[in-house]
Parts: C-alpha cells; structure tokens; sequence
C-alpha cells in the first residue's frame, strides 16, 4: 500500500499492516467529526509515526499513485478540515 504523507512524500506500507492503517484512519475520521483536536493530534502522530516505522521510503523520481494520503504530521485540526473541504468542493 503506497501511503504520501503531505510536505514529506510516500511509503511503500507492507500489505499486512494494512488493517491496522485503516483502523487508525477510522480514529482519526471520527476525531475530525468530533472536533477532538487532542484525539485527532494523538492519532495523527501515531498514524505518521506508523507510516514511517513500517513503510519503505518512495523515492521521488517514482510515481506512483497513493492508496492513503495523510496531513503533515503538524497539521492541526483546523487545517485538515479546511483541506478535506477544499477536495470535497474539488478545490485543491
């Protein structure tokens, strides 16, 4: 599973942890609809930090298509609300 960190770039995740990428993205969708800023914070990091410790590095001259892309591991929750609204409104 390729997975692009945004202002960082892309992994190549291994197939078996990706139950646990979703898992971790669904935490990280219901801290958005919450408005939890410290649960979204704590399971960004731990999502990026997930990301980086099990995936392989893409180097940029590769291009290739991402399953999963993730904010930069400092983007607040005010930031990636006004990112996913400017995809949905398909502003980007």
């Amino acid at each position: 599973m390729i997975v692009r960190i945004l202002g960082e770039g892309q992994y190549d995740v291994p197939d078996a942890e990706t139950a646990a990428l979703e898992d971790l993205d669904r935490k990280l969708s219901v801290a958005i609809e919450a408005d939890d800023e410290k649960g979204f914070e704590e399971v960004l990091a731990e999502l990026v930090q997930k990301v980086r410790s099990s995936g392989a590095e893409v180097g940029p001259e590769t291009i290739v298509p991402s399953s999963l892309t993730l904010p930069h591991a400092s983007s607040s929750l005010a930031e990636t609300k006004a990112l996913l609204a400017s995809e949905e409104s398909g502003e980007s």
